[in-house]
Order: structure tokens, then sequence, then C-alpha cells
């Protein structure tokens, strides 16, 4: 078993990656949480059909008695009126201040059950199950809880950490082809920030990845939970070193909000927004077109991504009620090399056009992708 320590206050937590770990989570969580007055499993229905009895079973053989609480699968899910409806569904089954939700899902299932956990009451215990690529390498860990407005992505949100991640690789082998490849992006994102390994991984291990191979699958989400575990211990709150961990998110983001939400799978978005943030640290200077072809051919070789058929000046005005954006000026993450990148607020309004015109005609067949 891989574990990884989040180091934040008041309190650091592990995250435990391992094949076959979901039938042991109730052994866990017994020893974890003694306390615990009831569980309640916050989880959408495809999750809860392929996945919820094999974890109720282990909860109860731990001596628990869980309860379940079903919400809307999907990215328009998350949404403040849904954090009320959970809320109010917990009430009324006699949650209490030692109560202890569970996140089992991707990570909309995530965000949106941290959220309410750090709002129940004014705060309850949670744990992180993540059932998807995207969620285990990166939503659930770091502490990130949110839910969308129709101006944007996140909007809403605080920091709520888990008392516990447990990620299970084995649960991935029932996404589809699509949804796994959507979590990939997430894990090359880790790669291009911090970690040289990982990256090359995914260059020369790409066919055992896609193909789903334990081992490989295992080792790249462990180094990527690392590499954002390191993060997040010396920036809990995106004061300023965690702020790398958003690239290929600004653009991405923006993609998202402007399709509203349903074309386009948030490791896509960010998968067209890293090849922006490519395009556009190229034609800034800040990087070499060596590098720039490298993490674009990482990009596409992963499979192909969903059209574009979206305004780059409209994208450009989402850029600017984005969270990230400081004083009217974009916060751009921008590659420098693999392995390094950099934050920068002078990127003029119309490279950030070119940037998104370019993804709009690779998206149109401007690109073939090689096996």
């Amino acid at each position: 078993m891989a574990q990884v320590t989040i180091h934040v206050p008041p309190r650091s937590y592990q995250a435990r990656i391992e094949n076959g770990l979901l039938a042991r989570a109730g052994a866990l969580l017994a020893e974890l949480l003694p306390q615990a007055s009831k569980l309640f499993v916050v989880t959408v229905p495809p999750v809860r059909r392929r996945w919820g009895a094999k974890l109720l079973s282990s909860l109860a053989s731990a001596g628990f008695k869980p309860q379940v609480l079903q919400m809307p699968d999907g990215e328009p899910a998350k949404k403040l009126a849904n954090i009320e409806t959970l809320a109010e569904r917990l009430v009324r089954l006699g949650a209490d201040r030692k109560a202890v939700l569970i996140a089992l899902g991707g990570g909309v299932v995530g965000d949106v059950t941290g959220l309410l956990a750090s709002l129940y009451m004014r705060g309850i215990d949670l744990v992180q199950i993540p059932t998807t690529v995207l969620a285990q390498v990166d939503a659930s860990v770091g502490g990130k809880t949110g839910v969308n407005l129709g101006a944007g992505k996140n909007l809403l949100g605080t920091y709520h950490h888990p008392r516990i991640v447990l990620i299970d690789p084995e649960v991935l082998h029932t996404l589809s082809d699509r949804a796994y490849r959507a979590g990939l992006y997430e894990a090359l994102k880790c790669g291009i920030i911090g970690d040289l390994d990982l990256f090359l991984r995914f260059e020369q291990k790409r066919s055992q990845i896609l193909k789903r191979d334990p081992v490989e699958v295992e080792g790249l989400i462990a180094q990527s939970v690392k590499l954002k575990a390191e993060i997040v211990s010396a920036d809990e709150q995106e004061g300023g070193l965690r702020r790398v961990l958003n690239l290929g998110h600004t653009i991405g983001h923006a993609l998202e909000a402007e399709t509203g939400y349903r074309s386009l799978l948030h490791g896509e978005a960010v998968a067209w927004g890293l090849i922006a943030a490519t395009n556009i640290a190229l034609t800034v200077g800040r990087t070499d077109s060596v590098t720039a072809g490298r993490i674009a051919d990482a990009v596409l070789s992963l499979g192909r991504l969903p059209e574009l058929k979206v305004s780059a000046r409209k994208i450009l005005a989402r850029l600017q009620a984005d969270k990230k954006t400081q004083n009217g000026a974009v916060h751009f993450v921008l590659p420098r090399e693999i392995g390094k990148v950099e934050i920068a607020s002078d990127v003029p309004d119309k490279v950030v056009i070119n940037a998104v015109e370019e993804l709009r005609r690779l998206s149109h067949g401007g690109w073939v992708w090689k096996k």
C-alpha cells in the first residue's frame, strides 16, 4: 500500500492507495473514527450500482450502520440547491455533529460532499473514496470543495480537508474509456508541473496506461497524489505555490462554463487548457518549441478530444470572472520546461484569443492522433 501524508493544520491526514482497498474501508474507518455517531455515504446512482454494495458490506462488517444519500450525477449537479437538499435530508435522518460523510464517487460527488461537510453544523468529518481517475489523482486530495454558478466554475466553495482518502484503483475498470482518459490529463498535468519521471511514464508507458495495467495505474496515481500533497502541504490555501496546480484550468474552466458543463468532461477541458497554456507560453517566449511539442503530443496521444464550438472572445470575457483573476489581471500557469512552470499575469489578450482559436482549429481535425 502506498501512503501519502498531507501536512495541513490542525491535523494531517493520509491518502492510501492500493488495489482492493474498498473492501477494507470499514476496518480502516473503525480504527480512525471510533467516535463516529452515524455514517452517511453520498453517491450517485451509477456508482452505487457498481460499488455501493461492496462499501456498505465493508462498513457493516466493521460495526457501522451506514445510510446512503443519492444525488444527481454529472457536472450540472454541482449547484447550491443540491447542498440544501442533502442537508435537509441529513437533518431528517438525525445527523449530529459527530456524523461522518463519505464521498463515494468522482470529482463532483467529492466537491459537493466536501462543501456539505464543511457547512453542516459548521463542519463535520469527511472521508473521500474517489472512484474516477480524476478524483483519485486530484480532486479528493487538498481540501478544496465547491459548486458552480452560471458565471463560472467553483465560484462558491470552502477548504475542508477529509480525515482520510481511500483510493482503490481497481474501481477504475468500470469507467468508460472516455471517463478514464479524461482523468489521465490531470495526472499528466502533475508531471508537467513538477515530476519529470511521471511525465516520462506517460511518454514511455502510454500503451500500458491506456490498457489500464494495474501496476502502471497504481503507480501514476501514487506519483500524482505525492506531488499534490507536497504542494498542498507547503501552501494549503493557494497563497502562492499551490496556484501551479491550476495549469490548464484557467482556460479549461472557461471552456466548461461556456459550453454549459455538458459537452466537455472536466479532464477534457483541462486537456484543451494544457494545450492552450503551452501555446501561450511558446508565443510569449516562456518555453521552447521542443518542450511545447512534447506536451502537446503527450496530451493528444491519449485520445481524441471533443470538438470546440466556442467564441474566443467569449472565453476571454469569462476569464475576467474566474476566481484566479486578481485586480483585473488574469493569471496563467505556463510551462517553462517539463517539470517546471511559472505564473504570468502579463499575457496580452490577443495571445489568449489566438490560443483559443488554435484550439478550435485543432478540435476540428487540425491534428492526427498517432497510436
